[in-house]
């Protein structure tokens, strides 16, 4: 890992005051034509260290644009997203090329397996991007498969599986380089209801154990039961902030 990546990973020295991701005066802007529209308007947004968010709203609010710049696979329109206070839009593709592939894991709703490839090669691509060992690359991703409970199914291709063992398959694949950051786009939405809660224990011992940042999208408020905040979205404008564990903040 480059100086500029440790830079934006490591923890600050003065007590963790500054956030891990600052959204400061955020829009994100469309044209459609000659109509111009806005899917995010003025956001400000601090993310800390080690902490569980859910941004909650429903379907258009504006949460998956949020999402995607929070991962650095977008860039805002005006206003700055800044990681450890260094600001994305000022960094080259290659940086956010990086900082995607080694810092932050990421958990789709649409899964976005590779369909020629079988599960546990979908599972090892992110590490075989970062040119890691084959063989730890192999280990790492038997031991992550394992943890889903697919190791049955670790040679079928994504078009054999279920919808919810694709999420699996998705949620394995997003954990493979240990990230410090894990993004998760509806992570129960494709799972019974057994899966989905054994999914969320597990996201929340990333974050109670291990001290990742969560970030969760979701339009389902049952989901924010392990938050730290839960940010409400609406119209692209957040309505409010709602602190759910306080001993975090």
């Amino acid at each position: 890992m480059d100086e500029n990546l440790n830079n934006i990973n490591k923890k600050p020295s003065n007590g963790e005051s500054d956030p891990l991701m600052r959204l400061t005066d955020v829009w994100k802007i469309y044209k459609m034509g000659e109509v111009e529209f806005a899917a995010l308007k003025n956001v400000d947004l601090e993310i800390l260290h080690g902490e569980f968010v859910v941004i909650l709203g429903p379907s258009g609010s504006g949460k998956s644009t949020m999402m995607n710049l929070l991962g650095c696979l977008d860039l805002p329109s005006k206003g700055t997203v800044e990681l450890n206070n260094r600001d994305i839009s000022k960094m080259q593709e290659s940086e956010l090329a990086q900082i995607r592939g080694q810092l932050i894991g990421f958990i789709f709703q649409q899964f976005n397996l590779i369909p020629t490839l079988n599960t546990i090669e979908n599972v090892m691509l992110p590490l075989e991007f970062q040119e890691v060992d084959p063989d730890y690359c192999r280990k790492r991703a038997e031991d992550l498969l394992e943890v889903v409970s697919l190791t049955n199914k670790k040679y079928n291709l994504p078009s054999q599986l279920s919808g919810g063992q694709r999420q699996r398959v998705a949620i394995a694949r997003s954990l493979a380089v240990d990230p410090k950051v894990i993004l998760a786009d509806e992570p129960t939405g494709n799972l019974d209801s057994t899966t989905g809660d054994y999914i969320l224990e597990f996201l929340h011992g990333l974050h109670k154990n291990e001290g990742k940042t969560i970030i969760m999208i979701t339009h389902d408020p049952d989901l924010a039961k392990y938050a730290d905040r839960v940010v409400h979205i609406k119209d692209g404008m957040v309505d409010s902030i709602e602190i759910k564990n306080r001993e975090a903040m």
